[in-house]
């Protein structure tokens, strides 16, 4: 039985567990008094805040219960946010504004009072904010737009297509590629463009790339960006994301580079030194959106997503990472859309995912949280209509804090068309800020919307559903041999089929598209983001300039990478040196002569 069989009955043992306490709890008197003794003192402590309209409410929402077996149901199958299993959150606290002096509302014309209390830290904001377009200068602009009105500077990195296949500017059949859809980084000196003017080190700053095929070159690329404007002090404070995330490329995305044997192996070098040498970064990001955006249902993301973490962790292991090292390291990113499953998805995969670390890896607490980042989703957003696209992006961002994401970017409503102009990027990021700052439903209480009868019964469907998907996964041998076996890949084919026929055969309403739709609307008019010819030339001469100038420095450095990579040594740190001299195509193509080329498999 692979570590995923296990997982499962882990599960199942676990949930054994949960109505042996419930039972106890009921014919144990002792142990049903200290339940609820515990349970009152917890309420009795909760602070209380006040609504700008006064009214008093609860820092923490807690059912109104007061029987020992449903009190030790709670405990136990959701626990309090922070608490195993992590069902309402990975943290005490999130999305909250501080405690600070409130003015109570006068009765009959009295002046109003304020009553001081301790003021707590404000809390980072979740909004993660995603750009890549044209050259680093451009998208580094964008940033700057993009988060003049934040606290904490969170950003997210999309790369244009030559940059995700590990491909240099100046091959052969790509200039028109250059800059679209993504910004174009061929050198460390476009890495330092990209995030020139902002404080690497800082712990207010966090950057994230999404991408996975090089992901080790572009990860090496960053550190040494960082290094050249910061120092090599910079390292253990550098905070952010890399995807780097193989297992749903080949069963999703399809922009993996090097043989899957391979890719692991670079993929898990990368983790091995971070998770030493950079405490605060997450070399990974298992991702669930894509295989979302590929046409999954949600049971099928969460299923795919959840066995791939836990492959990811089995390898770790075997490598002699200890588990309570890499497991805090890893993070998790899922799509949201607007099927009834999303309202608990990423609950139940919190709770899936802490207890099987637990149980099957013996990690500890930290290493038990699924930290998610979520993403709107961008397969929901439709040309027709498209400003209606605003309302979807809004009910998706209502579900994705309702799963207290611990992060969360909303899409633009005129991505079915182009990269997002800033008008509506702006309107994106003011959808959530709407939500959390200028809304009372996440700022004032914990637990606001979590436990109704209806989300339960999600809850339990969806659990059940994913279990039946690991343990078909399971059958067919573990995740890498159903990823050879194409299974993954076939069932989202499937999916997305059905996706597709539910709305031509009007089974599954888009407004505006298959349902009230306007039969006269005209072509909407959207300026389409394009890279001018005079940019992307500007990038192909600055990458020849930087290959000229490196040439032999580059050739000295590669063979020592080709080197490390036959003897089956880390070749972490010698990318480390390769980035500073090479450009992305460089390394990739010698790592190719090494290791071979991905190739489809049939």
């Amino acid at each position: 039985m692979s570590k995923l069989g296990q997982v499962v009955e882990s599960i199942e043992r676990y949930s054994t567990f949960v109505l042996d306490q419930v039972k106890r709890a009921r014919a144990d008197e002792k142990f049903g008094r200290e339940l609820l003794g515990r349970w009152n003192d917890i309420k009795a402590k909760i602070p209380i805040t006040r609504t700008p309209t006064g009214v008093p409410l609860p820092r923490l929402a807690l059912p109104e219960i007061d029987e020992p077996g449903e009190i030790a149901r709670y405990f136990f199958a959701e626990g309090l946010p922070g608490e195993f299993p992590f069902l309402n959150g990975a943290y005490r606290e999130m999305y909250l504004e501080p405690i600070r002096e409130v003015e109570s509302f006068a009765k009959n014309g009295e002046p109003p009072q304020r009553r001081a209390r301790t003021p707590l830290p404000q809390a980072e904001e979740p909004t993660r904010l995603f750009s890549g377009l044209m050259l680093a200068e451009d998208t580094n602009e964008r940033f700057h737009y993009l988060t003049q009105h934040q606290r904490t500077h969170r950003l997210s990195t999309a790369f244009d297509g030559p940059t995700l296949y590990g491909i240099d500017s100046d091959a052969d059949g790509v200039f028109g590629k250059i800059g679209e859809g993504g910004v174009a980084i061929d050198t460390v000196e476009d890495m330092v463009r990209l995030y020139d003017g902002f404080d690497l080190g800082s712990p207010n700053f966090s950057a994230s790339m999404t991408i996975s095929g090089p992901a080790p070159i572009a990860m090496a690329m960053y550190i040494a960006a960082a290094k050249r404007r910061f120092g090599p002090k910079v390292v253990p404070r550098l905070r952010g994301t890399i995807q780097a995330d193989i297992f749903k490329e080949v069963q999703a995305q399809n922009e993996t580079i090097f043989p899957i044997e391979a890719s692991l192996r670079f993929l898990t070098d990368m983790v091995e030194f971070t998770t030493r040498e950079m405490p605060r970064w997450y070399p990974i990001s298992i991702s669930g959106y894509h295989i979302g955006e590929a046409g999954s249902t949600p049971v099928q993301q969460a299923a795919y997503t959840l066995s791939n973490g836990f492959a990811y962790a089995e390898m770790f292991a075997a490598r002699g990472i200890p588990v309570d090292q890499f497991g805090p390291r890893l993070s998790f990113f899922l799509d949201c859309g607007l099927d009834v499953e999303y309202i608990a998805l990423a609950r139940v995969s919190r709770r899936i995912w802490a207890i099987g670390m637990r149980d099957v890896f013996a990690a500890g607490p930290r290493a038990q949280l699924f930290k998610l980042h979520i993403q709107t989703s961008g397969r929901s957003l439709v040309a027709a209509e498209f400003k209606n696209n605003l309302t979807r992006t809004a009910a998706e961002l209502m579900i994705a804090y309702m799963n207290a994401t611990n992060s969360c970017h909303s899409n633009s409503a005129d991505e079915p068309f182009t990269t997002p102009s800033e008008e509506w990027i702006r309107l994106a990021a003011h959808g959530q800020a709407i939500l959390l700052e200028e809304s009372g439903i996440f700022k004032h209480t914990m637990n606001m919307l979590s436990g109704s009868p209806g989300m339960k019964a999600v809850e339990r469907s969806v659990e059940a559903a994913i279990l039946d998907e690991f343990r078909e996964i399971e059958r067919l041998g573990g995740v890498l041999a159903a990823v050879e076996d194409r299974y993954q890949r076939s069932q989202i084919q499937n999916a997305a089929h059905r996706y597709e026929q539910q709305i031509y055969n009007g089974t599954r309403p888009i407004i505006g598209l298959n349902r009230y739709r306007n039969g006269a609307e005209d072509i909407p008019e959207v300026k389409l983001a394009r890279t001018p010819r005079k940019k992307q030339q500007l990038q192909v001469d600055r990458l020849v300039k930087f290959k000229k100038k490196n040439a032999e420095k580059a050739k000295r450095a590669l063979d020592k990478l080709a080197g490390v990579v036959e003897r089956g040594q880390n070749c972490f740190p010698m990318l480390l040196q390769a980035a500073e001299v090479c450009s992305l195509g460089q390394i990739t193509g010698r790592l190719q002569e090494v290791v071979g080329r991905f190739r489809p498999m049939v």
